[in-house]
């Protein structure tokens, strides 16, 4: 489980006195309480795995965010400290699919559904979210899909 991994690599951030690491980590950490908090009043909870790697990818696009603001407002030194939880955080999630592999993929489930136009992108979308959550930025899949069925 991706939260065992968080908690080893905590412990060996820490023995190692890598502040950075150890910021970071906690920083994750947090993020997964505030959202098993939100979700105790739920009827349905989702799996584990799944829900550590959606807070994270939240966190990573709030840090870009961040990045691009920085870099923005020339501070070049808070655009680096973001970049390095930026890197932290993305050691913990599962490999990424890259656009050739994501754009198998949605062909592939846009030819298994019988989605013809974009007025069948709802049904692929939430295909997707189902096999492919935490493999794939679901945003740029959007774009993805809307062009294969446009």
């Amino acid at each position: 489980m991706i939260r065992d991994d968080i908690k080893t690599a905590l412990v060996a951030a820490m023995k190692a006195r890598d502040t950075t690491t150890t910021a970071a980590i906690r920083l994750i950490q947090s993020s997964i309480k505030n959202r098993d908090i939100e979700l105790r009043t739920a009827s349905a909870q989702p799996d584990d795995d799944l829900l550590v790697t959606e807070v994270m990818q939240k966190m990573i696009k709030q840090r870009r965010e961040s990045i691009e603001m920085y870099q923005k407002g020339n501070r070049p030194e808070l655009a680096e400290a973001e970049a390095a939880e930026v890197a932290v955080i993305e050691r913990f999630l599962p490999k990424q699919m890259d656009e050739a592999e994501a754009k198998a993929a949605i062909d592939a489930l846009a030819t298994e559904l019988g989605a013809a136009s974009v007025k069948d992108m709802g049904r692929v979308m939430a295909a997707l979210k189902e096999r492919y959550a935490g493999q794939m930025d679901m945003a740029k899949a959007s774009g993805l899909v809307k062009a294969r069925l446009g």
